[in-house]
């Protein structure tokens, strides 16, 4: 009763919408507990990789100019290289986002006159134009001679195999396989998808290199997409690997070979991962490894409450609440592009950062649409702490992902569906 007395007094949500979130909540504890299990598995398989580095405080001291003989990096690079269970891997806060990680390993492993496919159809909006799919096309794959070819989705997000075998041909060097939703109103592809994907690829060209896209799904299930047969994988620190400390940077995991040519891509070739400064952000790197899965176990929870609560309220989201979860992303479907947007300016205004900020829809670059974000965070453009952003155009759906503890996601549902209530876009009994 005292939170309840606290959310009234202090946060004006009506009592009816207290209630509403406390019999949502009470509904979702089974579906909590296999979280813990899944956050209880990773917080060990990360310890372990710690214990078996022979973590030290030595490797939390940073370097600068060219970074030679980093042992903090090295050892941080040998950990994910562990988690991952990937022959090698390139860790970096020179790698700012999950479209740049993405892009290093598409331009070093693609040369002229090789094809690239998406195995899921149109990929994220900012791989548009780095594909050259829209956009100039200055500087994108397709400028540089690269083949490009996509297959579409079947049944609300499964990937249409048959189809993928039948376009893999003698010039396809490398199938694209984006693990989560990005901004398609689907289902996200779990790790065993992914596995019997690559078995079949795999099955009609052996050399083809599989890579995937694994932003937003680290820690949410107990396997990664290297053990499910990826060749390579890239992801951002300041999604569910950073734990919400990483201040910036990305990674790449996967063969050998494939990851030097992408640290070859990110400096220069013939000296690749032996540069790098990590200017003193190792430690932080490393903390926030640290505390990743049970960052991401917060952050699952929250969107299994959003997703349930909506629900009853009579919106279409996906998934839902009981579903098996491959990343950290909740989609809410809206009727029209006002209550949308009252939505998202309500999970700001339920932000520990900049909560008194009113968000717009805006020309975000690397969009094709204008796009409205709440991102009250504590690291600009981290998806790890709670955002919600959409691209303004139909169906109208809002993407909601992060939180760094549950109690701030529960709040700022709280407040969303409050600014949803007083604007008469929902009734309550």
């Amino acid at each position: 009763m005292e939170a309840k007395k606290f959310l009234q007094d202090n946060f004006k949500i009506h009592g009816n919408i207290i209630d509403l979130l406390e019999k949502a909540e009470n509904k979702c504890l089974e579906v909590f507990k296999k979280i813990d299990k899944i956050v209880e598995y990773n917080q060990y398989k990360v310890l372990y990789h710690f214990q078996k580095n022979k973590l030290s405080d030595i490797h939390f001291n940073g370097t600068t100019g060219y970074g030679y003989g980093d042992i903090g990096r090295e050892t941080i690079e040998k950990i994910y290289a562990g988690i991952f269970g990937a022959e090698d891997a390139l860790v970096r806060p020179q790698i700012v986002s999950g479209t740049h990680a993405i892009s290093l390993c598409l331009f070093s492993n693609l040369k002229p006159n090789e094809e690239l496919i998406s195995a899921c159809g149109r990929p994220y909006d900012t791989l548009e134009e780095i594909i050259g799919i829209k956009g100039k096309g200055r500087g994108s794959l397709k400028d540089y001679g690269v083949i490009y070819e996509e297959v579409p989705l079947i049944n609300d997000g499964e990937i249409d195999i048959e189809n993928v075998k039948k376009a893999v041909s003698q010039k396809t060097k490398m199938v694209l396989i984006q693990r989560s939703k990005g901004y398609d109103y689907r289902k996200s592809l779990k790790i065993e998808d992914i596995k019997k994907t690559i078995r079949e690829i795999k099955s009609v060209k052996e050399d083809v290199i599989v890579f995937v896209d694994n932003c937003y799904g680290e820690f949410t299930e107990t396997k990664e997409p290297i053990e499910a047969g990826a060749d390579i994988v890239a992801g951002s620190l300041i999604k569910n690997i950073g734990g919400g400390i990483a201040p910036t940077g990305g990674y790449v995991v996967g063969k050998k070979e494939l990851v030097e040519n992408a640290s070859y891509r990110l400096y220069a070739p013939g000296i690749g991962k032996e540069v790098g400064p990590s200017l003193g952000l190792n430690r932080l790197i490393l903390q926030g490894l640290f505390f990743a899965p049970q960052v991401v176990g917060q952050a699952l929870k929250g969107a299994v409450l959003l997703s349930k609560v909506m629900a009853e309220l009579g919106y279409e989201v996906t998934p839902t609440y009981d579903e098996e979860r491959t990343d950290i992303v909740q989609a809410v479907k809206f009727k029209n592009p006002q209550e949308l947007i009252t939505f998202i300016q309500g999970i700001q205004m339920g932000s520990p950062v900049d909560s008194h900020v009113i968000p717009e829809p805006w020309d975000m670059p690397g969009y094709q649409d204008k796009v409205i974000m709440a991102a009250g965070g504590f690291i600009q453009g981290s998806s790890i702490e709670l955002s919600a952003d959409a691209p303004i155009r139909e169906p109208y759906i809002a993407y909601v992902q992060g939180g760094l503890t549950y109690p701030q996601v529960k709040l700022a549902i709280a407040v969303a569906l409050n600014n949803l209530y007083e604007k008469g876009f929902i009734k309550m009994k």
